[in-house]
């Protein structure tokens, strides 16, 4: 049985969180719609995975073939969505072929877009490998690829039929991963459920330690917690904006920088410390929050200051290519307290340049 159901009518979808759900020889068969699957990987997970995952399907007369890209953000890009394509045309992917997205947050965006594309939609299953795509981007059909004039720019919403997570494809995750994911789980904490910030307080050395209860409990709430949002609003024309906590600041840091140099959850942890820095400008976020919320950062090895080398007008210009602008108008997510924020729309360019120098 499924852990947890994202209710969206008939584009609604499981998600399993398990330990050691790969080993299970039928796990992805529930979300195979046809007799073809194209798994799209990088050159890191396929030496891990792939050649179980085929074995799997291989064993249940299922075929495959793969589509192993390069690793990293920078290779998020209109060029490497072609290649995905290119590759389920020589192929002869028909409608009812699976894609199967296994890898982190980069291959399930761009997966999921390809999916989106060809044919018009084909079917695909999300498994994602690493705790910031298992906590955060896998779950609510966002995907994208990004553009050097800003992130996440070119893309779809396109819902998963299911999404398989494995806890045990973390004990092979870099510490510097590791951490960046951790970034989106206090996100959770800091902008929709205090006691859950406090357990991540309170439970910091089996964090560390990536205790096995620790990690199924944190993956779980905060599937949770994206699950109750997107259900509110799959398409972001409201609450799920809050789950952008952060992000305005750290998208332009990750343009600024290049895609890759700042890991993304690392740009993310730098983006709530301005954003909570600015709600306290407002006195609506006390000194003494701003101060939890970067010590609980500080443990993970995240940053809590942006690039030295950014002033205000460098953000403002990264800012204003956002996704986020609306008629022209910059949004912010800003805490008012922890465990919860809200959607700003009147930051001026003043605001920014005393936040940001």
């Amino acid at each position: 049985m499924p852990t947890l159901h994202l209710d969206l009518g008939e584009r609604s979808y499981p998600i399993y969180i398990e330990t050691g759900l790969f080993s299970q020889t039928s796990f992805l068969l529930s979300a195979i719609a046809g007799k073809q699957c194209a798994i799209v990987t990088n050159e890191t997970v396929a030496p891990l995975y792939l050649e179980s995952i085929k074995a799997n399907l291989r064993n249940n007369n299922i075929s495959t073939f793969d589509i192993v890209l390069p690793d990293g953000e920078q290779y998020k890009t209109l060029a490497y969505l072609e290649k995905i394509l290119s590759s389920l045309l020589e192929n002869r992917a028909a409608r009812d072929t699976t894609l199967l997205a296994l890898g982190g947050g980069v291959i399930g965006d761009m997966g999921g877009f390809a999916a989106s594309c060809y044919q018009r939609g084909i079917p695909f299953i999300q498994v994602p490998t690493t705790l910031l795509s298992q906590v955060d981007s896998s779950v609510g059909g966002k995907t994208a690829v990004n553009h050097p004039l800003g992130k996440n720019m070119i893309g779809a919403f396109y819902q998963p039929k299911a999404v398989f997570i494995d806890t045990n494809s973390l004990s092979t995750l870099p510490d510097r991963e590791f951490s960046a994911g951790m970034a989106e789980v206090i996100k959770y904490g800091i902008m929709y459920d205090a006691n859950f910030f406090n357990w991540l307080e309170q439970n910091l050395v089996a964090l560390k330690n990536r205790d096995p209860d620790a990690l199924r409990y944190i993956i779980t709430r905060c599937c949770e917690i994206k699950a109750e949002v997107v259900n509110l609003d799959e398409k972001e024309h409201g609450v799920r904006a809050l789950l952008n906590l952060g992000h305005t600041f750290g998208h332009a840091i990750e343009a600024e920088k290049g895609y890759g140099v700042w890991l993304h959850g690392e740009a993310v942890a730098a983006g709530m410390v301005l954003a909570a820095k600015l709600a306290a400008m407002r006195e609506w976020l006390s000194p003494k929050d701003v101060l939890r919320i970067e010590n609980l950062l500080k443990q993970f090895n995240l940053p809590i200051t942006g690039p030295v080398e950014m002033n205000s007008e460098c953000y403002i210009n990264h800012m204003k290519h956002d996704k986020k602008v609306l008629s022209g108008t910059m949004r912010f997510i800003l805490p008012t307290a922890v465990g919860c924020a809200k959607v700003v729309d009147d930051v001026s360019e003043s605001e920014l340049e005393t936040l940001l120098g």
